[in-house]
């Protein structure tokens, strides 16, 4: 019988009925469950914590798969109507304001978003937790009252990702996302995530608000509030074009 050293060292969990899981199976899982296996559709809500103001950002999002993505702003007024497009590897923003597109470089994938600790990345979804990571379960911790898988990601050597390692504390009952931390090349901890208000939207739990807190940076703190989901309603590939960026309400 297989010992529980070896277990983490195989990187194999055995559940119930002898079914194995493995940590990029739970990472996926978790993955899936909050963003939606094929498409999401939601409306959030942003608020930027600094030490002398708030800032609260309105948007709407769509998804399909992890190859497309598009977030339009509905608030505050000055921002009113700015797009952000994702067609798997190019990335665009549109400014009506100015009746401007442009296209992101890689280079701004680890710039805020909206002034947010929240990066172009975290938006876009450039990078995959799933693909992009070799996962390794190195051991069970309580958060919040649940058990959880937590799961050491350490980021491949050709892939385009901006942590050098994260680690995720993930539900073993629901594949909840519960926290995680990230960290930078040289293994110095960078921000701390929270997934916070367990409630069920579209028929799944899911934690409706999300808490970045950086870790070098009293005072400054990013909160997302999801106020409405829906997952898995069929979005057509053309939805996510150029010409819908200036149109999309």
């Amino acid at each position: 019988m297989a010992t529980l050293c070896t277990l983490f060292f195989t990187g194999i969990f055995t559940l119930g009925m002898g079914q194995e899981i493995t940590p990029k199976d739970i990472i996926r899982k978790a993955d899936d469950r909050f963003n939606g296996e094929k498409t999401s559709n939601s409306l959030m809500a942003m608020t930027i914590v600094r030490p002398t103001w708030e800032r609260t950002v309105e948007f709407k999002s769509w998804t399909s798969g992890r190859d497309y993505s598009l977030t339009l702003i509905t608030a505050p007024a000055r921002d009113k109507g700015q797009t952000f497009l994702k067609r798997k590897n190019e990335m665009w923003n549109w400014n009506p304001t100015i009746s401007r597109l442009i296209k992101l470089p890689p280079s701004m994938m680890s710039q805020g978003w909206m002034g947010s600790d929240y990066t172009n990345d975290d938006i876009l979804k450039e990078s995959s937790v799933v693909n992009d990571y070799d996962h390794e379960i190195s051991g069970e911790e309580m958060v919040d009252g649940r058990t959880c898988y937590k799961i050491k990601m350490v980021a491949k050597e050709e892939a385009a990702v901006i942590w050098g390692h994260q680690i995720r504390w993930i539900d073993k009952k629901d594949f909840l996302f519960l926290k995680s931390e990230l960290y930078d090349e040289d293994g110095y901890l960078i921000r701390t995530e929270l997934g916070l208000d367990i409630k069920s939207m579209d028929g799944r739990l899911i934690p409706t608000r999300l808490e970045l807190i950086p870790a070098e940076e009293e005072g400054h703190k990013t909160i997302v509030e999801i106020k409405e989901i829906i997952f898995n309603k069929p979005i057509n590939d053309s939805f996510f074009s150029q010409q819908n960026m200036k149109r999309v309400r």
